[in-house]
């Protein structure tokens, strides 16, 4: 046989995932580690799913999603962002944001294009660029920082080659939210250079303090943005896997194309839920929201009581604390934490190379686990001194 794809061989598999797969093995684990909502997809949502069954909507849509769809996401980017993309051409539904990443570098990279990605970053965004032919080009953000990356970054690594820069706040490993101001001096960095924003704005709503930023509100970012969100976080919908990318005409229908190659259309019965969700979901998400913010509070003081320096996170729902002072890496802290204590959570390693140093823990579940999990991390960081 002759081999497959270099670039898929040379690629890591996901940091997440391999601890996710050991901690299917154990018993008695408490797992801070896979970024998923503790909650339930609220009834409304899922009945609105099984009424559509029930009345025979089991059928293929319309490649760019239903026309419903996107209409209520127009509408709601329309009242909540001043935001106005035309449903008919500039909104595409996806299997998740997960394949709006991917259609989205399809869509714009030749061989060789340069994207420039701030780190800690989600494990997917350097493969979604390398499987499409690109080069990922980190930048760095540090704790110091607030985990939010320098404009003046992102400049100096533009190259000739460099195609597009990825935009993602709050940020998943660190809940990082860069300001309007560090927004406002990239999109001009972006003219400039004449470069694509992807804006992945998953954790939009799940902004704690001040309002979120938009990017494509910011002047300039409008024409160039493609702007991708989804319903797995904020109304905890990750297995229905429905999200949507909104941009100008032309790009949309660039990935369109590209969607209606490999997957035709998102399920029909997602984007019933979807619909449901945005037009009447509303309050349901704020109440999941407030809890994550109660349970932010009581991670990030029991994780510095335990010794381990730990921002307050402004957004998503992880803290990225320093496990620096124990003298482990990130792996070695977190197969010991989960052999010895049974916490599952992620090193930061798996999220770029300035993770090192780091632990991701997710406190997207409830404050009794997560009051236990504390508990024993305290007690494994006791024993390491």
């Amino acid at each position: 046989m002759k081999p497959i794809s270099k670039v898929v061989c040379t690629t890591p598999a996901s940091g997440i995932r391999r601890f996710f797969d050991i901690v299917s093995q154990m018993q008695d684990v408490i797992s801070l580690g896979v970024g998923e909502p503790d909650f339930d997809t609220p009834w409304r949502i899922t009945e609105a799913c099984i009424y559509s069954l029930e009345r025979g909507k089991t059928h293929y849509t319309s490649n760019y999603g239903t026309i419903e769809l996107r209409r209520a996401i127009a509408d709601y980017l329309r009242k909540h962002e001043y935001l106005s993309y035309n449903p008919d051409n500039q909104i595409l539904i996806t299997v998740g944001v997960s394949e709006g990443m991917d259609l989205a570098m399809r869509a714009i990279l030749n061989p060789g294009d340069e994207v420039i990605i701030p780190e800690p970053c989600f494990v997917a965004y350097k493969p979604c660029v390398s499987f499409a032919g690109g080069v990922p080009v980190p930048v760095c953000s540090y704790m110091e920082n607030g985990f939010a990356v320098e404009p003046e970054q992102i400049e100096a690594a533009i190259t000739p080659k460099t195609k597009a820069v990825w935009i993602s706040y709050p940020t998943n490993p660190t809940g990082g939210v860069a300001s309007r101001n560090a927004l406002e001096q990239i999109v001009k960095i972006a003219v400039k250079h004449d470069l694509y924003i992807i804006s992945d704005e998953i954790y939009d709503r799940l902004t704690y303090d001040g309002r979120h930023t938009c990017v494509p509100t910011i002047p300039g970012a409008y024409e160039r943005t493609i702007l991708l969100n989804g319903f797995s976080k904020a109304y905890a919908m990750t297995g229905w896997r429905i999200g949507y990318a909104c941009g100008s005409p032309d790009i949309i229908e660039a990935m369109m194309k590209i969607h209606q190659y490999g997957m035709m259309c998102a399920p029909v019965m997602a984007q019933v839920a979807a619909l449901e969700a945005i037009k009447n979901g509303y309050e349901d998400s704020e109440s999941m929201i407030e809890q994550y913010s109660q349970r932010r509070r009581v991670i990030v003081q029991g994780l510095n009581d335990a010794g381990l320096t730990c921002l307050m996170p402004r957004g998503a729902f992880y803290v990225f604390p320093s496990i620096k002072e124990t003298g482990l890496s990130s792996e070695e802290f977190a197969e010991k934490l989960l052999f010895e204590e049974k916490v599952a959570v992620v090193p930061g390693n798996a999220f770029g190379e300035c993770g090192e140093g780091h632990i991701r823990c997710s406190y997207a579940t409830s404050i009794e686990k997560i009051e236990l999990a504390i508990e024993r991390i305290a007690r494994f960081v006791r024993k390491l001194k």
